[in-house]
């Protein structure tokens, strides 16, 4: 989006941070509104995240403000606010562009900026990425500083205070800002807070700080009479004590919309020793009211128009996997009791909101802590409860120990519904789940399961649940393919598939099968028309079906596998060592992602330039013949 000069004279003064510390400091509550609102202009127009970064728009200007930023290193944590930051950062021209095929990254990308330090998709990895720097900072002495961005919600993670324990040990200098945007400015921030902000953050407050525990050091009852003042007289106005304990000097909250606030406290922190801990106060969709008011809703958003007080609804009559997911855990919970579905803090994406309203005691979300929730499940098995963990296939990589450890080996019934499975599309490399197939196939004692429609989906998530083992049920992002739903639950046997569609080609040294796992069966059929190819859906993963492998190897010449996980390790790859060991050898194509991290774009796009739609996979297999 070009920018307007008139609409946004104080913004395009400021391209670039060093322009940005050229401005008077008058004319910065200017420029953070001219920033909001061609934020909310700019994404309304191209979809993708914005109550994060207009709640983040005065903290990201203070920052690059009193820091020299790139020389100092501003590590922001998950990405979602930092759009302000990459208008900022001379990618303002280019934010029409973001979460699209080739355009800005929708995370911060070390090779889009040198002004983006850290590539991050995933939560709660900013404070230790930070830390590292920081302590590399004190080495090279060249008085560089560090800051890490963290929200209230990843936070939440043990990875956080793993990091924050460490930096309060090693003690380097670094600060960690906690970008708390609940719902709403608790009633404690305000001039006082403000006021107490500048006194805690100051020289003098600090210096006698810092000297009385010298002085004091060999004094032990006196030290812990000042202490405990300190603590009494902080702890009155700040919550900061679980901060202070694992090391950092606290300071907060303060007002996360007051610009000029914001950079007077950091001025003064920018020069302490040692672990600093800033907490601000901000609103989620701040300054612009539907937002405010919906913060979750206007999380990630798709092209709308900011007149209008609601988001475009969805035009699709075919249900998302999530829905079937969510239908599924409500209809078999009114049936089993013992149910317990665990969420680390993706109750909307994962299709839970009706079930965590009409199953409260049964549902449980342990904000972003995947390995907590893996292991929360473990406990719930081992006591004879049916835990159902919904995680997406990029998070699950986080509490992969988990499932090994805490799951698989005692062969507990934990089912894991897995949304997001395969390409995900606009959030890029760090969200695609790629690799769930091959990281789960070597795991003893795991059942895998791979749904081709939406009521498969729903037999295989009844048979997971039923299962006596760990299992696994994978479904992709976005919109089934209108199949029936049948109401009635089904087990489906366990490594069963099925022939979908026979081919008549007489056996005359190329009749191709092309072994389907998951939701690409449509394009499978499509290629088959014009290969006169039988099609099987596999349905499993593991364990595989064998004998249908041994058919098909005995009618055929030639066989295809098909899924929508990496090449490597995945489903076409347990095909080919099953033959082996059978010793079957045939020519086997095995289609699927490539060896490499795969970037943004709609799924179509993606499906299209990896030759993973059906014309794609007829170019593949013809070439492969042809071979």
């Amino acid at each position: 989006m070009t920018l307007d000069i008139s609409k946004y004279p104080t913004l395009a003064l400021a391209d670039t941070p060093d322009d940005l510390r050229l401005l008077p400091k008058s004319t910065l509550p200017q420029l953070c509104d001219e920033l909001r609102s061609y934020l909310l202009n700019s994404v309304s127009q191209s979809s993708g995240h914005l109550a994060s970064g207009l709640g983040t728009v005065e903290l990201t200007v203070a920052l690059h403000y009193v820091y020299n930023t790139p020389f100092d290193q501003l590590v922001w944590d998950v990405g979602h606010q930092a759009y302000p930051h990459k208008i900022l950062t001379g990618r303002r021209e280019k934010l029409s562009t973001i979460r699209q095929k080739d355009g800005l990254h929708p995370f911060p990308w070390r090779e889009e900026s040198e002004y983006d330090t850290l590539s991050v998709g995933h939560s709660s990895t900013s404070i230790s990425a930070a830390l590292g720097m920081a302590i590399s900072a004190e080495k090279e002495g060249k008085d560089r500083k560090v800051v890490s961005v963290i929200g209230d919600g990843a936070i939440t993670a043990g990875m956080a205070f793993e990091a924050m324990n460490h930096a309060g040990d090693v003690h380097s200098d670094m600060l960690v800002v906690l970008n708390d945007n609940e719902m709403s400015i608790s009633e404690n921030v305000g001039a006082l807070n403000n006021h107490l902000a500048q006194v805690l953050s100051g020289n003098l407050y600090t210096s006698i700080r810092e000297g009385g525990k010298k002085v004091l050091s060999g004094v032990p009852p006196i030290k812990e009479l000042v202490r405990r003042t300190e603590e009494h007289l902080k702890g009155m106005v700040v919550p900061g004590t679980l901060f202070e304990e694992l090391g950092f000097n606290y300071i907060g909250p303060v007002d996360g919309h007051d610009v000029n606030e914001l950079i007077k406290t950091l001025r003064n922190m920018r020069g302490l020793k040692g672990p600093q801990f800033l907490h601000i106060m901000t609103k989620k969709g701040k300054g612009y009211e539907p937002a405010e008011k919906d913060p979750i809703g206007y999380h990630g958003v798709p092209k709308f128009d900011p007149s209008h007080s609601s988001l475009p609804k969805s035009t699709s009559s075919k249900p998302t996997f999530s829905k079937i997911f969510g239908d599924f855990l409500c209809d078999m919970a009114a049936q089993d009791p013992k149910l317990r579905a665990i969420t680390p803090a993706m109750r909307e994406g994962s299709g839970m909101v009706r079930f965590s309203k009409e199953f409260p005691d049964q549902y449980y979300d342990v904000a972003i802590a995947e390995q907590h929730a893996v292991t929360l499940a473990t406990g719930m098995a081992i006591a004879g409860d049916h835990p159902i963990v919904a995680i997406y296939s990029t998070f699950l990589q986080r509490g992969y120990d988990q499932l090994i450890h805490d799951v698989a080996i005692m062969d507990l019934p934990v089912m894991f519904a897995i949304d997001r499975a395969g390409l995900v599309g606009a959030d890029g490399q760090t969200h695609q789940g790629a690799f769930d197939l091959s990281f789960m196939r070597c795991i003893p004692n795991m059942v895998i399961m791979a749904p081709s429609d939406e009521n498969e989906c729903r037999q295989m998530l009844y048979t997971g649940h039923k299962h006596t083992g760990p299992s696994a049920v994978r479904y992709p992002r976005g919109n089934g393919m209108g199949t029936e739903l049948v109401e009635t639950f089904t087990a489906l046997e366990i490594g069963k598939g099925r022939i979908i569609k026979q081919s008549d080609a007489p056996k005359d040294g190329n009749k191709v099968a092309i072994l389907n796992f998951g939701t690409f069966l449509p394009n499978a059929l499509e290629a088959s028309e014009t290969l006169n190819a039988t099609v099987a859906d596999m349905r499993f993963v593991k364990p595989l079906d064998e004998e249908l492998i041994r058919q098909l190897v005995a009618d055929h010449d030639v066989l295809i596998t098909l899924e929508e996980n990496a090449i490597i390790g995945g489903a076409g790859a347990g095909v080919i060592e099953f033959l082996m060991q059978d010793k079957r050898p045939m020519p086997v194509l095995t289609l699927g992602l490539p060896d490499k991290f795969i970037a943004q774009g709609t799924q179509g796009e993606l499906h299209q330039e990896l030759g993973l739609d059906s014309d794609g996979i007829i170019r593949s297999i013809q070439q492969y013949l042809e071979k």
